[in-house]
């Protein structure tokens, strides 16, 4: 990325892999969505989708969540960046709150993030999603002082809330397996 002291010219040389239109997002931790059709240069927003053919959907993680959504009939796509933070202000909501299509008729994939044996998080972070849905308490492990929390665990709770049943993904680490992924 352009804004976490990467090679110029490697980040330019990765982003020619990507057609000239993706909508590439100044990401904020907020919940923030987007029309990447629309989208002609950065704009802060954590999530985009598309119903225009061409129009690329773009997000960047290390440690963070990414989901990618669709319909079944392939007439809308999003993609939305998911730390805790956005994830517990409800980005997955909002994004498929503007992707305009009935929720059972919506995909999932949870892509690689920072898995739930190394998630370490603080009393506020477990109260903020408690408070939002007391059955978040069953994605958060006592470590000590502090609570390991499972960010999968969260989303699919979110996404089943909305009546999405088709999620897939969810598996990977990125903390444990470093040398496959980047870790924060």
């Amino acid at each position: 990325g352009e804004h976490v002291g990467d090679a110029p010219s490697a980040v330019a040389s990765n982003r020619q892999c990507l057609p000239a239109n993706a909508a590439w997002l100044k990401q904020t931790h907020s919940t923030r969505v987007v029309d990447a059709a629309m989208v002609n240069a950065p704009v802060d927003a954590d999530a985009s989708f598309s119903r225009s053919v061409g129009a690329v959907s773009v997000v960047m993680t290390a440690d963070c969540l990414p989901i990618l959504l669709c319909d079944q009939a392939g007439t809308v796509v999003a993609a939305a960046h998911a730390g805790w933070r956005g994830l517990c202000d409800g980005v997955i909501e909002n994004t498929v709150q503007a992707m305009q299509a009935p929720a059972s008729s919506l995909m999932a994939w949870l892509g690689p993030a920072i898995g739930a044996a190394a998630f370490e998080v603080g009393d506020e972070v477990r109260a903020a999603f408690i408070a939002h849905d007391p059955v978040a308490a069953k994605a958060f492990t006592p470590h000590g002082e502090k609570w390991l929390a499972d960010l999968y665990l969260l989303a699919k709770q979110r996404l089943n809330a909305l009546g999405i049943a088709s999620i897939y993904g969810g598996t990977e680490c990125t903390y444990t397996q470093g040398e496959k992924y980047f870790s924060y």
